[in-house]
């Protein structure tokens, strides 16, 4: 039994209140109109992530093990399932748009009343001893935590729809909006060959899909100190890489073709220049910073431009045993910059942890051993183990605390809305 002492409830207390303020903190600069849009399948309403994040601490965590908890409202386990199909039917998630209606002010009051009791919960002793608690509090806080990167990508992706371009934040950080002069290092990092293990093996919080350390063999490789910048991704461009059918897959060419991709997801050409929309406007595009807002067919058809070629996920952590920056020198949500910046100089210039996201050539299935967790839980990442890449590292807008070297995000290839980038490797 776990140890319900005053300073392990305060230190929960305070967890749990600093990561829920930090999602309606998020939430701030927007207009109560910005939370209703759905300009895509991939985005949801900012307003729906309140709704979401409230509705899984009351689902897993009050009713079952709060006793007298009464539902703030019945229809909500309807409104803000996203898809546990054992917990019942659920708004399709390409209809989240269409719910004008519970207004915003209501789901404000849906969060305040589940803290509350939250609140009330994290001060009880019998509860807190509990380990079947104390796993869904630890997974409702990181599910919170990823949600809170969700929102900053659609959220901007709503707003970039939006002719105006509005700036979500109009007073950018001391860094934003200044181009950098000088080059990022960039050396290739040798990794000699050898059996390596993978997977979670400290102790701590980790995703089921990080579970099971294994070992595999990887022949000697190397990977660039830092990501691709954006003069470099450039150049791809100017040569002519997204008309050249020889660097892409057969699937992302197509794709390119209907889309009609020229460039990364948010860059507009104006007389001549540059330029991006970010979230805090439109600005010109910084030669210098990591390109990011790319599918994985991208990333692949610019390695095989380069010559070279993406990392797997396994050697990507193998990487990160050996060169990852400190979390504290990572550019993170926490940071305030809402963009990938610069490499420099140090043990930091690898920015493996924060700053962009990387696509890996690693299809997204299970480690051998993995199991299925029994119920709902159970539901959280297994059943989307197929037609998915791997992403390692983490990005601008991730939770400093949220990330580790082991942790395995994954999305379809095509998707260029969250902040993904490239690192190059080779033998």
């Amino acid at each position: 039994m776990l140890s319900a002492t005053p300073d392990r409830k305060t230190s929960l207390l305070s967890r749990y209140q600093h990561i829920r303020h930090q999602t309606e903190k998020l939430c701030a600069p927007l207009t109560p109109e910005d939370t209703v849009m759905q300009p895509m399948v991939d985005v949801s309403p900012p307003k729906w992530h309140l709704g979401h994040t409230t509705w899984f601490f009351e689902t897993f965590l009050l009713l079952p093990h709060l006793p007298g908890y009464s539902v703030f409202h019945p229809q909500y386990a309807f409104l803000f399932n996203s898809y546990y199909n054992s917990m019942g039917s659920r708004v399709a998630r390409s209809e989240r748009g269409t719910l004008s209606r519970p207004p915003l002010e209501d789901i404000l009051a849906y969060r305040r009343h589940v803290d509350a009791h939250m609140e009330e919960a994290l001060q009880q002793d019998d509860l807190l001893a509990n380990p079947a608690v104390a796993s869904i509090l630890e997974l409702g806080l990181q599910h919170e935590q990823q949600h809170q990167e969700l929102l900053l990508t659609d959220i901007k992706y709503i707003l970039s729809c939006n002719p105006l371009l509005p700036a979500y934040l109009p007073e950018a950080p001391s860094v934003s909006g200044q181009i950098s002069e000088k080059e990022p290092l960039n050396e290739w990092l040798h990794v000699p060959a050898g059996l390596y293990t993978i997977g979670h093996q400290a102790s701590g919080f980790c995703f089921d899909n990080e579970q099971q350390p294994h070992q595999v063999y990887l022949a000697q490789f190397e990977a660039c100190q830092r990501t691709v910048t954006n003069a470099e991704y450039l150049a791809f461009m100017q040569a002519g890489g997204y008309s050249n059918f020889t660097y892409w897959l057969e699937e992302g060419w197509q794709l390119a073709q209907q889309q009609q991709w020229q460039a990364p997801l948010y860059w507009v050409q104006q007389d001549g220049s540059w330029w991006h929309f970010t979230l805090h406007g439109l600005q010109p595009v910084d030669p210098q910073a990591p390109v990011t807002h790319i599918s994985f067919y991208e990333a692949l058809a610019y390695a095989n431009w380069s010559g070279h070629r993406l990392l797997t996920e396994f050697e990507w952590e193998v990487l990160a045993q050996r060169h990852a920056n400190p979390l504290e020198q990572g550019n993170f949500l926490e940071s305030e910059q809402y963009q990938p910046v610069p490499a420099n100089g140090g043990p930091a210039a690898a920015q493996l942890l924060g700053n962009t996201w990387e696509w890996t050539y690693s299809g997204y299935f299970p480690y051998p051993g993995f199991e299925t967790a029994p119920g709902a839980i159970g539901e959280y990442n297994g059943k989307f183990m197929v037609n998915q890449m791997v992403l390692r590292g983490g990005s601008c807008a991730t939770p400093q605390s949220h990330i580790r070297p082991t942790y395995r995000n994954f999305f379809h290839p095509d998707k260029r809305w969250q902040f993904t980038g490239i690192r190059l490797a080779k033998r």
